[in-house]
């Protein structure tokens, strides 16, 4: 008998496959945990358009924390439920860093409030997005602001993320810098980019910025107080960095076989790879009791 009330589940690289779809297994498993009375919430740092597709393969009604934690949405309205905004200097001095590095800064905004995804501050040099940037947004078909100053912002109280988009030997310089200069203010990560399967070259990374303190567990916890839920009922499955404060936070972490070190140096359990339906796995030990 399973002794959990909600779980957490991760996108990239967790339950989306590496072929980008949510397996049939996955999708069968997700109802199993829902019909044994468990709430499936999906954290991810995709924003609620990028993560439509997914969230439709499982039929999503419960609320989502896109975006990294920074905003929990209701997947059925697209309305923000709550969101964890960024401090306007905070923003500014992120971006002038990223200009230094010549890359334009991408700051995530509260869609639902002002009917965009993206604001590119890309500096009076006018540096560009990362290719891979560029390929993402016409993906999943985002909708951009470009500026080439933050002063020109009309909408700075709905950032809820800033970030770029280079390859590993320039985002790690890059985010030593943030940590040096920005490191007690801000939450930061730095992590490989979904890349499209003809991909060559250096791994691309994303190099993100929150407000202190916010992350997946944030979001999770602001719901679990809001539906007086413990923390002691909640299980989390992911792969990759930015899932570590909800894998520490949750009671049952559950690194997937392809997570990285860290994720699974906090884990409980480790379950099979995104290729093999490590989610439905998990979910079906849960449901036993053997997590």
């Amino acid at each position: 008998m399973h002794e959990i009330d909600l779980l957490a589940i991760d996108l990239d690289g967790t339950l989306i496959g590496p072929d980008e779809r949510v397996s049939d297994a996955n999708i069968a498993a997700v109802q199993r945990a829902r019909d044994a009375g468990i709430i499936v919430l999906v954290c991810t740092g995709r924003g609620l358009r990028e993560a439509r597709k997914a969230l439709d393969a499982i039929g999503q009604l419960d609320p989502v924390m896109v975006a990294g934690g920074s905003i929990v949405a209701d997947p059925t309205t697209g309305k923000t439920l709550h969101r964890f905004t960024m401090d306007a200097e905070v923003v500014h001095d992120a971006i002038e860093i990223f200009h230094d590095a010549q890359s334009a800064a991408l700051v995530m905004k509260d869609p639902s409030e002002i009917g965009y995804d993206y604001l590119m501050v890309h500096s009076r040099e006018n540096h560009p997005l990362h290719a891979i940037t560029d390929w993402w947004i016409d993906e999943h078909q985002l909708e951009i602001r470009s500026v080439p100053q933050l002063c020109e912002d009309e909408h700075p109280q709905h950032t809820v993320r800033v970030g770029m988009c280079a390859e590993g030997s320039i985002s790690g310089p890059v985010a030593s810098k943030i940590q040096q200069h920005l490191g007690e203010r801000v939450s930061m990560y730095d992590f490989p980019a979904v890349m499209p399967g003809d991909h060559g070259g250096e791994i691309v990374h994303i190099l993100e910025l929150f407000a202190k303190n916010v992350n997946k567990w944030t979001a999770i916890s602001w719901y679990l107080a809001r539906h007086r839920i413990d923390p002691s009922r909640v299980a989390a499955i992911g792969d990759q960095v930015n899932e570590v404060p909800m894998i520490e936070g949750a009671k049952v972490g559950i690194a997937m076989g392809n997570a990285i070190d860290a994720v699974k140096a906090h884990s409980e359990y480790v379950t099979e790879s995104n290729a093999n339906d490590g989610v439905a796995k998990a979910i079906d030990r849960l449901l036993a009791g053997d997590f």
